[in-house]
């Protein structure tokens, strides 16, 4: 069947229905938005098209879309995430939920990050026709990669999609992104005694548990950035960020309990379980050995470094064809969970202070066309 159709939506047409479909994601479930309207809009340009449409559930009004274009194994994967983060309004020159276009620049909430190259991919996919795939080529929209990555964890407990390679185009500038650190966020408690401040005897002070917590995090931090070092990244060593403490309730009480919230950024080979229990056992040990009490808990499960061999069909063709080496960056992905997949994973977009889209679509185009990976 050959995929060219006199209805099929332009470009620019598909990039404006995502752009005013809202799709915010946010752990504010009162800001929280579904996908599944923008899952449907792409499930019926795919069908329409020839691809194998399957819409996966993943949470309530939350759902993945796996669309399948040819068939057998290997193949390539063109993924992207369907959400958003939330917009102040006010910050806003251009309506958020419109394409607007000024001074040769397309505006809207998603445009970059990451809706405009869902529909990139698919007219990508427009200019060949079923028989010339000797390998399947999946689109590939998650749910919650701004929050949560549930779409991605919902792929790896499936055990699906299935394919050699995979392309997600994040905003990356156009350079090729073969790495990335991992991100784990976590909350230290220190629990003590309140009382009145007239006599320290009343009570345990959790803040001055807590100077013991972060003198031992400090120390930690300089020992893993003594071991870990990775000079490909800008940062070359891991990162942990102290962003956030709270105890206390008055200058003339005790403080009973004390918070810490840390962020640390992992480098490929750095196992978010192990640190957390590493991070766990070191602070136990220099807790008071009488009325305190320390727990430690993730704000959210983590994110995993990912790292593509540099030999990788798919970072060679990427850094031949984009003119860029491959490189690394510390934000996360959903790179991790393909990878995890047994499948090798790139980053690659149009960066969001550039307009790259025809440049963008033109790559993808060249892509398959040279059938490399088919």
């Amino acid at each position: 069947m050959n995929t060219h159709s006199t209805t099929k939506p332009t470009r620019l047409q598909m990039i404006r229905q995502l752009i005013e479909t809202p799709s915010v994601s946010c752990v504010d479930a009162s800001i929280d938005q579904s996908n599944l309207a923008v899952i449907h809009l792409l499930a019926n340009w795919l069908n329409d098209l020839g691809f194998a449409v399957e819409e996966v559930p993943v949470a309530e009004g939350k759902a993945n879309l796996i669309a399948t274009l040819g068939s057998g194994s290997g193949g390539l994967i063109l993924a992207g995430h369907t959400d958003t983060v939330p917009y102040d309004e006010e910050r806003w020159q251009h309506n958020p939920f419109k394409l607007s276009e000024d001074n040769g620049k397309l505006y809207g909430l998603g445009t970059s990050d990451m809706k405009a190259f869902l529909a990139l991919a698919i007219e990508a996919a427009l200019n060949f026709t079923q028989s010339e795939y000797q390998q399947p080529l999946i689109i590939l929209a998650t749910c919650d990669e701004e929050t949560t990555m549930a779409g991605a964890k919902a792929l790896v407990e499936a055990g699906k999609p299935a394919a050699r390679y995979a392309l997600i185009g994040e905003p990356t500038g156009m350079q090729p992104i073969r790495m990335h650190k991992g991100i784990m966020m976590e909350a230290i408690r220190v629990t003590g005694l309140a009382g009145h401040s007239s006599n320290p005897a009343y009570g345990h002070n959790a803040l001055e548990a807590m100077h013991k917590v972060i003198a031992e995090l400090m120390l930690w931090r300089d020992e893993l950035q003594q071991q870990y070092t990775n000079n490909l990244f800008e940062v070359p060593v891991p990162t942990m960020n102290f962003g956030h403490i709270h105890g206390g309730d008055n200058p003339n009480r005790i403080c009973g309990a004390c918070e810490l919230h840390i962020d640390i950024r992992p480098l490929p080979g750095m196992n978010l379980h192990e640190l957390r229990n590493e991070l766990n056992a070191r602070l136990q040990k220099v807790m008071p050995g009488h009325g305190f009490k320390l727990q430690t808990r993730p704000l959210f499960s983590g994110t995993p470094a990912m790292e593509t061999p540099a030999e990788s069909a798919l970072v060679k063709a990427a850094e031949k064809l984009t003119g860029f080496s491959a490189g690394s960056v510390a934000f996360g992905t959903e790179a991790p969970y393909l990878t995890e997949l047994g499948i090798d994973t790139i980053v690659l977009g149009p960066g969001i202070s550039r307009r790259h889209t025809s440049r963008m679509n033109i790559w993808i185009s060249i892509e398959l066309n040279r059938r490399w990976i088919y």
